[in-house]
């Protein structure tokens, strides 16, 4: 599993959105990550400048929302779906995209379950292995759902 800086995280989104910019090759990862931040037209001004949101903070408590941990987790969603990891959850996330009729709503409602599972870990309220951290992002989702766990 990689684990980038902030920094990194924060050059890419800069980096595959400024490619974009000027018709510049990507790859494809860097393609999926500007198909999530077209999805965010809110954040484009701040990509562009890479030097400003380097060391800038995204406080929660000013009411702010972090657009990289934001866009970070459209990326990783579009990564889990692709090879349906942890096991099961492609299915999922189309069904909440079906229920919704929207994808990128979709997407933001399984984010609410991404979310509260890397708090949840974070503060060592799931066992420390994966099986039951996937176990309970799945739960999650179906909740979301409405299906029984």
């Amino acid at each position: 599993m990689l684990q980038p800086t902030r920094e990194e995280v924060r050059r890419f989104f800069c980096d595959a959105w400024r490619k974009h910019c000027a018709s510049q090759p990507a790859s494809p990862l860097e393609r999926i990550a500007v198909g999530c931040i077209l999805e965010h037209p809110e954040y484009q001004q701040l990509l562009a400048d890479v030097d400003r949101v380097l060391d800038r903070d995204f406080p929660v408590e000013a009411g702010r929302e972090n657009p990289f941990l934001h866009l970070s987790m459209h990326l990783s969603l579009e990564e889990q779906a692709s090879i349906d990891q942890p096991p099961g959850v492609r299915t999922l996330l189309e069904a909440l995209q079906r229920r919704l009729g929207d994808r990128h709503a979709a997407a933001h409602e399984a984010m609410e379950c991404l979310g509260e599972i890397v708090w949840r870990a974070q503060r060592g309220s799931l066992p420390p292995d994966m099986s039951a951290i996937n176990h309970a992002y799945i739960e999650c989702l179906r909740q979301r759902l409405g299906q029984e766990p």
